[in-house]
């Protein structure tokens, strides 16, 4: 109310001002009461002018944008227009961290995986996020305002939008009919529809290869196990000579050490796949690893085939030495298993352009056809289940070397034709390579007094 005693004093002082002036007129025309009477109303229609300024220097501001300073005539006006003008800015602020809040929650659900469309009560889209977009093939500009059916016609989800109950989830195949999505519709207010997309193609794949993964297990143990449980039966129900009891016991060993083959792969595989990432200052000497798995070999082998190594004395691998023992071993003892008696089987190291290298081993062997090349590596998949059986294969052995290649970084190439052998690579990344210089100057200081 700072305002009100100006005012008044201003229009008491301007009447008094108008009276006075108005009444000397009058009296020097013999008039003093209409003088006085008209210079007091001509004061107030000059108060009146004034105040009628100032508003409407208020109304022309408050006609506009308002961006910038409100008026400041004095009085009534200016106090209305300075706290017109402190609300304005202070409702600007405020929509202005509104604005700025909403900005960082799209921001977030933009980042999310999964997608976000809101739907008005009538199903058209009032906003898509742009994984929404390309989970469903949407447009999240061009479509805003379009009915969700009219773009999305998988039977599925214009069923569930039908229905009405937007508490169900569905999958359906995403556009063009790949992958898988995962569907979830929430009503909230005004009838307004918030649909939730979220692509589950992997997680689909996951489950599909547990159930695959559990089948097979159960299958390979189960083998087995019928096995033993029949000759165990055998044995105490039919009177058996000498040589059959040794027979049957033989038998009985080989299913034994097939399962317990089954379980060391099986652990082996689990325990490369839950570890930690293989250290990288951690060398195996090249040389070594070949030379054990040499032995392996020709442990294997027999003398049935013909077994050639060719590595680098000097060349090292970071990596575990466990781990790449069995990546390299498996390759050697698939290629023993499969190499018909006088084949031939090597053990090779090349440099790469890169700065890499790889490990490869080469057969005579039967070779594999080229549909089967890219499932090789799968768990318990087999060119030949009854083939593999015979060789004593778990199945598991080219998934081990898989995951131990790209645990260290790596791959496996395999190049195979029918009757013609086949080649496996272990192929290693250069970070994962180095030659151990001091080990070849030791070589070359001792080699004279040798010779």
């Amino acid at each position: 109310m700072a305002w009100l005693i100006p005012r008044l004093s201003a229009t008491l002082l301007l009447l008094v001002l108008g009276g006075v002036c108005g009444g000397f007129i009058g009296s020097v025309l013999d008039a003093t009461t209409f003088g006085l009477a008209l210079g007091m109303l001509g004061a107030g229609a000059l108060a009146v002018l004034l105040d009628g300024l100032g508003a409407a220097k208020l109304v022309r501001w408050l006609r506009g944008t308002q961006a910038g300073e409100a008026p400041s005539p004095a009085g009534l006006w200016g106090e209305l227009a300075h706290r017109i003008e402190r609300n304005l800015r202070r409702q600007e602020a405020a929509t202005a961290r509104q604005a700025q809040r909403l900005e960082h929650f799209l921001s977030a659900i933009e980042a999310s995986p999964n997608g976000v469309i809101l739907l008005d009560a009538q199903h058209q889209i009032e906003w898509c996020s742009a994984v929404a977009a390309d989970h469903l093939g949407l447009d999240p500009r061009r479509d805003l305002g379009q009915p969700v059916t009219n773009l999305v016609r998988a039977p599925a989800f214009v069923d569930l939008m039908l229905a009405g109950e937007f508490n169900e989830s569905i999958t359906m195949p995403g556009p063009r009919g790949l992958g898988l999505l995962s569907v979830l519709t929430r009503a909230y207010d005004r009838g307004q529809v918030l649909v939730i997309t979220q692509d589950v193609t992997e997680r689909q794949r996951s489950e599909a290869m547990r159930r695959d993964f559990v089948a097979n297990v159960s299958h390979e143990i189960r083998t087995p196990l019928t096995v033993l449980a029949g000759f165990a039966e055998t044995m105490a129900t039919l009177p058996l000579s000498e040589a059959e009891r040794a027979r049957v016991l033989v038998l009985m060993q080989q299913q034994a050490e097939r399962m317990q083959l089954l379980v060391s792969d099986l652990l082996m595989l689990a325990q490369i796949e839950g570890g930690p990432r293989p250290a990288t200052d951690r060398w195996v000497s090249v040389a070594g690893l070949v030379e054990r798995v040499h032995t392996e070999a020709q442990n294997l082998s027999k003398g049935r085939h013909t077994l050639r190594v060719a590595s680098p004395q000097s060349a090292q691998i970071a990596g575990t030495d466990a781990e790449l023992h069995s990546a390299l071993g498996n390759l050697v003892s698939n290629a023993v298993r499969y190499t018909p008696e006088g084949g031939a089987i090597e053990i090779g190291w090349c440099d790469r352009a890169d700065g890499g290298a790889e490990l490869e081993v080469r057969d005579t062997g039967i070779g594999i056809a080229r549909e089967h090349l890219p499932r090789l590596a799968e768990r318990f998949y087999r060119v030949d289940s009854s083939r593999a059986r015979d060789t004593g294969g778990t199945g598991l052995g080219l998934a081990i070397v898989k995951h131990v290649m790209q645990r260290h970084g790596g791959s496996l190439a395999v190049d195979s034709e029918p009757g013609k052998g086949s080649r496996f690579r272990l192929i290693l990344p250069a970070s994962r390579v180095r030659l151990d210089l001091a080990a070849d100057q030791a070589r070359a200081i001792t080699s004279p007094a040798q010779t």
